[in-house]
């Protein structure tokens, strides 16, 4: 029942004079996501600390340039927190260290950002903003090697590396805060995002990215084992009416979501649709990096029955539609982007 409320309110109509904080506003999700919030009549503040090869990108928030207020800042810092949550409505914390193979090589950066990080926010909120309402995107990595597909919430929780360790971590803070401290909040396990304002300066995350990068610039992509690995791979635009549903939710506070797509696609597939769309580039397969197979955890695409139940959420676009809209934007902006 409430899952059919929610949907027969209009984001517009419940964001209109909201005022929302994103944290890595100026990233590939948050800057989609403050993009729809302007859109929508929210008074949105932006805070980015444009850390080296993140993604933090002023262009891409070009559509709303002058519109939102920006905030250059970095969240470990304990008085500018607890200044700029002071009377926000809702916000989205989406900043963080996310680079996964940099986590193998060094595991303090997603400690101190991740970690440390979200603890300043979340004590600047029950401090200083208790009536906040916090969406905190973590990572489907939080479960590692899928024992079954698709993947519950209800799974068991194996991360394999130091960067979804700290996600995991950061999820249990926000539970913690939730419970004792009376800030609402609802996580996110986001599955493969890919589409539009992602970085595309390098690989190390952000395949389906990456990959249309390669294809666009008519190069080779690398495919590594023998392409049969299982992903669910969601758009952006998907994703941003995932937080914005789930926020207006009130069912969902204290929640844990899936976020992915229910049709899986092979990385091979992958490949092959962004070729075939880009019309130019082309694939072949590679031996999986040292790296790369530490962390690899085979098959796994989500389980997505109750975000759809609770908050009435599910994805909307197929793999060859965002693709084509991801290809469109690279070939026509691809000037901010590399």
């Amino acid at each position: 029942m409430q899952a059919k409320r929610m949907n027969n309110i209009s984001c517009k109509d419940f964001f209109k004079n909201k005022k929302v904080l994103i944290t890595g506003g100026l990233g590939f999700i948050g800057s989609n996501l403050a993009i729809r919030l302007v859109e929508q009549g929210a008074t949105v503040t932006l805070l980015d600390g444009i850390i080296e090869g993140h993604g933090g990108n002023e262009f891409n928030i070009d559509p709303i340039k002058g519109e939102a207020e920006v905030e250059f800042g970095d969240i470990r810092d304990a008085v500018l927190m607890n200044k700029i949550v002071k009377d926000k409505d809702f916000i989205f914390h989406l900043a963080g260290q996310n680079d996964h193979v940099l986590s193998i090589r060094d595991p303090f950066p997603d400690i101190d950002i991740n970690i440390k990080g979200s603890a300043v926010l979340l004590e600047a909120c029950k401090n200083f903003n208790k009536t906040a309402k916090l969406i905190y995107t973590g990572t489907r990595g939080e479960y590692g090697t899928a024992a079954s597909l698709p993947v519950k919430e209800t799974a068991a929780i194996n991360p394999k590396g130091i960067y979804e360790l700290s996600s995991l971590t950061v999820q249990k803070l926000f539970k913690i805060y939730h419970e004792n401290h009376g800030v609402k909040s609802i996580t996110l396990r986001l599955t493969n995002i890919y589409g539009e304002r992602a970085q595309m300066r390098h690989n190390r995350f952000g395949v389906a990215n990456w990959f249309v990068r390669l294809a666009v610039e008519g190069k080779t992509i690398k495919v590594f084992g023998d392409g049969s690995i299982l992903r669910d791979f969601l758009y952006v635009e998907d994703t941003v009416r995932a937080l914005l549903t789930c926020a207006m939710c009130e069912e969902a506070y204290g929640e844990v979501f899936n976020v992915g797509h229910n049709k899986p696609s092979t990385f091979l597939e992958l490949a092959k649709n962004i070729v075939k769309i880009a019309g130019k580039g082309d694939w072949e397969m590679v031996p999986f990096t040292k790296e790369r197979l530490i962390q690899e955890p085979g098959d796994f695409y989500s389980d997505i029955t109750k975000i759809k139940n609770i908050v009435g959420w599910e994805p909307k676009v197929f793999l060859e539609e965002g693709i084509g809209r991801t290809v469109r934007y690279y070939e026509e902006h691809k000037q901010y982007y590399w």
